[in-house]
């Protein structure tokens, strides 16, 4: 019975943790109508402040806790607001979604700049902890069998559920509350009324940024035997997701039911199924039951309520070149990469290699969300898959196996499709982000399939004549995938299936109306994506001769999605220049300072942000995509070309 209990309060505890950072994501998308990705990185970044005021620095606690949660947080948040959202509005829900994932990429390059030295761990006691005698105030309930709470817990629980019932009385009663839920709907109505929307808007978000500190603040006394973590505070939010869809993204109830139900789920799991779940998967759940949970719930709730989520694109995607260009641009740059391989040195051709196998990943992505428009969080662990796959196949260098891999890739991201078929927008990216997360920890950081430390060995696709393939031949090789992945995207975008496709994009109902299946069409292009991201997978694995768990981690594929929109997400060149560009900054760091060697993902950040207001970007800017005349690029569409074009998708 007190084992029971015991996990129960635990359950409830870290529930209400969990309600707390929900609430700031309902928080903020209830009064500004944006997603914010960046949330559990505000947490995180307001925990390590707070270390560093009251351990680093010895400050008092109090005056620690009132500078993080009633200084820092709500300034960061109307800076933000300032700077990067206000131009957001009306914008698709892929270029918000861009723009607050540039955020947390940001913030996370400021702190792994700030606090990411391995040899300090920062820990943080107990709030009501005797610094003398490391004592805990207690309170023991239920009698002899009972359970012992810490005073902790239960203030975070009465937080928890105060700021809940506190809040629905705020957005429901007063004046101020109801004006932040209708500055998202209309603002020039709000300014007609008297108030300024924009300062209401900023309200939202330093009320929102409030809660993730807030959620941040009591998750660290919990991590104070591992210490403080960048990316385990990060991806936090990833458990309020859940509990925030749970409340559809708005009932501050619901979210708090949702948040408290995925608790206890995650802690009677791990209490209760170990005689039903091998060791090296139960090591896992405490990662893999929030996903699952998230991914379910996208599943059960009805499509009626899931469809508000997320606005129409509004601008045209551009229009690729013809066949006889394509085909030109191809060979010129087959004939551009062959002759780098051959001249350049060892660390900027492995670099080169790889940046070319990560472009094709890149491209996929353009398929699939530039011209698709279904958002992916999770390409990376179709790359995963790929190489994987290829690495347990006829020896791990063999034709043979490129190809099954290549199948079984595209079968997976056709399995994905499937039960994604009703998501779209932000609903369907924290479906691809719940998978990928989950394959991860059930997957490629499970020792049953990859053992600790190690990586499965993948080779290089043998050529003929030849006895073992070098690194320039194997650069040669990725030269050659690149360019008929580069040529087959354009040619989809020129086919009846691309115009299908983007049509799709524009406007699903009446892609629909005219009798054509999205169904059918979503599970096709889902599945060719995926099939490409394999292969750039196996190529990216054959270069450094095998492919481990580190490879296809959540932040590697963020970064590259976000370096692919930074280029141009509706673009084939963009994708092959974000592949290059995730794969060259790493390299380029080794020789800066000291001080700014971990900062690939801020400089990612600091990009999109900047190109917020361009949906296209770098490639997108009118004087800058008139004068970069590269392969595979053709003028961009105008209003009659898109006619066409939807004339002939029936």
């Amino acid at each position: 019975m007190s084992e029971f209990l015991s996990f129960t309060v635990l359950g409830i505890v870290f529930g209400a943790i969990y309600a707390i950072t929900a609430t700031g994501l309902v928080v903020t998308y209830t009064t500004t109508g944006v997603f914010n990705f960046a949330h559990g990185a505000v947490g995180m970044v307001a925990a390590f402040t707070y270390w560093q005021l009251w351990q680093a620095w010895h400050w008092p606690l109090l005056l620690a806790l009132v500078v993080v949660l009633l200084v820092e947080a709500p300034l960061l948040g109307i800076a933000v607001e300032f700077v990067l959202m206000r131009r957001l509005y009306g914008a698709s829900v892929d270029r918000s979604l861009m723009v607050t994932l540039g955020l947390l990429v940001i913030l996370v390059g400021i702190a792994t700049a700030l606090w990411g030295s391995a040899e300090v761990i920062r820990s943080v006691p107990d709030f009501f902890e005797n610094t003398t005698t490391g004592a805990r105030p207690t309170i023991h309930l239920f009698g002899s069998n009972g359970v012992t709470i810490y005073l902790l817990q239960i203030v975070t629980v009465a937080v928890a559920g105060g700021i809940a019932l506190g809040l629905r009385f705020f957005f429901r009663s007063l004046r101020l509350g109801i004006a932040m839920r209708a500055v998202v709907d209309d603002p020039e109505l709000v300014a007609m009324s008297g108030a300024d929307p924009f300062r209401i808007s900023q309200m939202g978000w330093a009320l929102g940024f409030f809660m993730a500190a807030l959620a941040g603040v009591l998750l660290a006394p919990t991590l104070s035997t591992t210490g403080l973590s960048i990316t385990q505070l990060t991806l936090l939010v990833v458990n309020g997701y859940a509990a925030a869809v749970v409340g559809r993204l708005r009932n501050l109830p619901l979210t708090f039911v949702g948040a408290l139900a995925l608790g206890l789920i995650s802690e009677y799991a791990q209490a209760y199924l170990p005689g039903h779940v091998s060791e090296n998967l139960l090591g896992v759940l405490p990662e893999v039951i929030p996903v699952a949970f998230l991914f379910l719930v996208l599943l059960v709730i009805p499509p009626a309520r899931l469809a508000a989520a997320g606005r129409l694109p509004s601008t045209v995607p551009p229009r690729v070149a013809s066949m006889g260009m394509s085909l030109a641009g191809s060979g010129a740059f087959v004939v551009a990469g062959c002759v780098l391989a051959a001249v350049i040195g060892a660390t900027a051709l492995a670099t080169l290699s790889q940046g070319l196998a990560l472009g094709i990943v890149g491209l996929s992505l353009v398929l699939l969300t530039g011209y698709a428009g279904q958002i992916s969080l999770c390409q990376l662990t179709f790359m995963g898959v790929g190489a994987f796959a290829m690495g347990k196949l006829f020896g791990g260098a063999s034709w043979w196996g490129m190809i099954l891999a290549v199948v079984i890739s595209g079968a997976v991201g056709a399995l994905v499709a499937l039960p994604a078929i009703r998501l779209r927008g932000l609903y369907l990216a924290l479906a691809t982000l719940a998978f990928g997360e989950a394959a991860f920890y059930a997957f490629f950081s499970n020792p049953s399939f990859i053992p600790v430390g190690q990586a499965v060995n993948v080779g290089r696709l043998p050529l003929p004549f030849v006895h073992g393939v070098s690194d320039r031949l194997e650069m040669g090789e990725v030269v050659v995938a690149a360019a008929l992945c580069a040529w087959l995207v354009a040619l989809i975008r020129r086919s009846r299936f691309g115009r299908r496709v983007v049509a799709m994009s524009d406007s699903p109902a009446a892609f629909a109306t005219v009798g054509l299946s999205a169904v059918r069409t979503k599970v096709v292009v889902f599945a060719i994506s995926a099939a490409m991201a394999g292969l750039g997978g196996i190529f990216y694995a054959g270069q450094q001769q095998g492919i481990g768990s580190d490879n296809v981690q959540f932040f590697d594929s963020l970064t590259l999605l976000l370096f692919v929109a930074i280029w141009g997400m509706r673009s084939v060149r963009g994708g092959i220049l974000g592949g290059v560009t995730a794969a060259a900054l790493p390299v380029l760091q080794t020789h800066l300072p000291a001080s700014l060697a971990d900062l690939t993902g801020l400089v990612a950040g600091v990009g999109i942000i900047l190109l917020g207001r361009n949906p296209d970007g770098i490639l997108g800017v009118p004087w800058l995509g008139g004068r970069l005349r590269v392969p595979f690029t053709g003028r961009g569409s105008s209003a009659p070309d898109l006619i066409k074009d939807v004339a002939h998708v029936s």
